[in-house]
């Protein structure tokens, strides 16, 4: 089952989830990918316009709890309440309609990891600067590096690759989550996806050039 969590507001772009991307609203696009999947598709929602789409084949939708909806509300409790209305065991994939140039290959690649049995949750990625490595917290004036304390002092190009989520596809049980209570586990499965396609939409900026990179 895919689950498609599509919130009304937004404070980067207002309705953002709802703006149609090349004629195709950013939630219908994350549907879509959930159905070339294979999967059946949740979509859980605080939008009006959406819930009276009412239920479609393959597609049903869920009414969120305004303290569910806010700004601020993070993403295990919306996943956690929309698990309530998926009988267990299945496999979940949280499709975010943020993403939209997400392929079927990575949907399908994720899944596919999952199956192996490695990993209590699989997420994309894509390459980012290894700087990072450089990195460190602070505590009472103590430098604290984020890794090995070698890669503070190592050249940047002789550092070892460094991954980012991206947002795209997330794959794990009902029951694991439901039991875990959320996301954090030391088990994470990673797929690798190209940066062209590990594109996240939170500003209007961010939206026109998608749109530009759909048109070609």
């Amino acid at each position: 089952a895919a689950i498609v969590p599509v919130r009304s507001g937004s404070k980067g772009l207002v309705g953002k989830n709802l703006k149609p991307l090349a004629g195709i609203p950013l939630w219908e696009r994350a549907v879509a990918h959930g159905l070339d999947a294979g999967a059946g598709v949740l979509v859980t929602t605080d939008s009006a316009e959406v819930l009276k789409q009412g239920k479609r084949d393959r597609v049903a939708f869920l009414d969120r709890p305004v303290e569910l909806a806010a700004d601020d509300a993070p993403m295990g409790p919306v996943i956690l309440h929309a698990l309530e209305q998926i009988e267990g065991p299945a496999r979940i994939v949280l499709l975010q309609p943020t993403s939209p140039l997400r392929a079927r290959e990575d949907v399908e690649d994720s899944i596919a990891l999952h199956a192996t049995g490695r990993f209590d949750l699989v997420k994309t990625v894509t390459a980012t600067d290894a700087g990072i490595l450089k990195y460190g917290t602070m505590d009472d004036g103590q430098f604290i590096p984020v890794s090995d304390p070698a890669y503070c002092f190592t050249n940047r190009q002789d550092l070892p690759p460094v991954m980012k989520p991206n947002g795209a596809v997330y794959v794990f049980d009902r029951d694991w989550f439901l039991a875990n209570g959320g996301f954090a586990t030391d088990r994470i499965g990673g797929v690798v996806m190209p940066a062209e396609r590990s594109f996240d939409i939170d500003t209007e900026a961010d939206f026109l050039r998608a749109e530009a990179l759909i048109k070609g």
